[in-house]
C-alpha cells in the first residue's frame, strides 16, 4: 500500500512539475516583446491647430481597469484580490467614471490602465465604451499590459490580460508613437508584468512649433527603484531634446513616485509610507520644467486593504510636468474619496507661450 501510494505521488508531482514548465515555457513563447518605438493609429483625427497664449486643459486618470473601486484589495500591494466582485460592478464603476469625464471640459484626457479585453475586468472592452461616450475626441490606444495567463491570486486569478494607454483629444495630431521605457524585470517575474511605455502625441501649434504631449505609466513594484531610475533617466532625456528643439512638452500620467512639492503627511491615515512608493530624484527635473500637482487632493490610496478613510496610506503620484515655455494657470484634484478606482484624477489648465 505505502509503494503503490509513493507511486502515485510520484506521477502527480511529474506532472504538475510538467505543467510548470510548459506554462512557463509557454508563457516565454507568447510573450509581449513591442519595438521600442511603434506608430500608433488615430481615430478621428480632428482639423483644429493649437492656438498660442490661449488656456488649454489636460485631465489625466488612471481608471485602475474599473476593478479596484473602494471595496478592493490588490494582491500585489499585499492584498488578496484581483478585481470588482462582479461585472456588474466593474460596468458601475465604468459608468461612474465615464459620466465624471463627460462633466469635464477639458481638451485632453489622458487614461491609464484601461483594459480592452482582460479576465481581470469581465472581458469588458473599456475603450470601446469610453470612444462611444467621448465622441468629440480623437483616441488614441497603446498595449502596455497583454499576458495570455496570470495564475495569481489563486481564488480568483488576475488571468488574461489586454490593457493599456488612451489618449483623447479635440486638436490635430499628426504623429504619435509608442515608445517603450528601459528596464525590465528578471524572467520570469517580467512575463505577467507591465510592459511600460509612454504615448507620445504631437500637435501642431500656431507658430509652426509642435506641443508634444506623453501620456505616461512609469512601474511600481521593482525593489529599490532601479528600473524607475532607468525609466527617469530616458524621459528626461526625451523631454530635453524635445524643449531643446523649441517644441512644447506637456508629460502627464502616473508617476508612481510622490510628487516633488507634495506632502503625504498631511493626509490622514493609520498606515506607514509603504515600500513600493519612492520620491523622485532632486536631478531628474531638466532645468526651467514645472510640475504641476495639487498638493491638498490625494491621487492614490494603498490597496493592501479596502478603502477606508483615515487608514489607508494617501500620496500625490499623478500629475504634470511641462516645459518652460509653457505657463500653468492653475491644477485641481478631484476628489472622488477612491469610489471607482485607487485614483483621483487630476486637470491642468496651461498655456503655449
Amino acid at each position: 500500500m505505502l509503494r503503490r501510494f509513493l507511486k502515485v505521488l510520484g506521477i502527480i508531482v511529474v506532472l504538475l512539475a510538467l505543467v510548470v514548465v510548459i506554462y512557463f515555457v509557454f508563457m516565454t513563447v507568447t510573450d509581449y516583446k513591442p519595438k521600442e518605438v511603434v506608430s500608433l493609429n488615430v481615430e478621428n483625427n480632428l482639423d483644429n491647430i493649437l492656438p498660442k497664449e490661449t488656456k488649454l486643459s489636460a485631465l489625466t486618470f488612471n481608471i485602475g481597469y474599473c476593478g479596484l473601486d473602494a471595496g478592493q484589495d490588490f494582491f500585489m500591494d499585499g492584498g488578496t484580490g484581483s478585481r470588482s466582485k462582479s461585472k456588474e460592478k466593474t460596468l458601475e464603476n465604468l459608468k461612474g467614471i465615464t459620466e465624471f469625464i463627460e462633466g469635464q471640459t477639458v481638451d485632453f484626457i489622458l487614461l491609464q490602465e484601461v483594459d480592452i479585453k482582460a479576465t481581470r475586468s469581465y472581458n469588458i472592452n473599456e475603450y470601446e465604451q469610453l470612444k462611444e461616450k467621448l465622441i468629440d475626441y480623437s483616441s488614441t490606444y497603446c498595449i502596455n499590459y497583454k499576458v495570455p495567463w496570470v495564475p495569481v491570486p489563486l481564488a480568483k486569478p488576475h488571468g488574461s490580460v489586454k490593457s493599456g494607454l488612451v489618449t483623447l483629444g479635440k486638436y490635430k495630431i499628426v504623429e504619435t508613437n509608442r515608445y517603450g521605457y528601459p528596464g525590465k524585470e528578471k524572467w520570469p517575474r517580467q512575463l505577467a508584468l507591465l510592459d511600460r511605455c509612454f504615448i507620445e502625441s504631437r500637435l501642431p501649434v500656431e507658430d509652426g512649433k509642435e506641443l508634444v504631449l506623453l501620456n505616461s505609466h512609469l512601474s511600481a513594484y521593482d525593489k529599490g527603484g532601479v528600473i524607475r531610475k532607468q525609466q527617469l533617466g530616458f524621459l528626461k532625456e526625451y523631454i530635453s531634446k524635445e524643449y531643446e528643439k523649441g517644441n512644447y512638452v506637456v508629460v502627464a500620467g502616473d508617476w508612481n513616485h510622490a510628487i516633488p512639492g507634495t506632502d503625504s503627511n498631511i493626509f490622514e491615515s493609520s498606515q506607514e509610507w509603504p515600500e513600493w512608493l519612492k520620491e523622485i530624484p532632486e536631478d531628474f527635473k531638466p532645468e526651467g520644467f514645472k510640475w504641476g500637482a495639487d498638493k491638498n487632493v490625494p491621487t492614490n490610496r494603498t490597496v493592501d486593504i479596502p478603502y477606508k478613510a483615515g487608514e489607508n496610506y494617501l500620496s500625490v503620484i499623478d500629475g504634470f510636468l511641462v516645459s518652460p515655455n509653457v505657463d500653468i494657470v492653475g491644477v485641481k484634484g478631484h476628489q472622488l474619496d477612491f469610489e471607482y478606482t485607487d485614483h483621483n484624477p487630476v486637470t491642468l489648465e496651461f498655456i503655449l507661450k
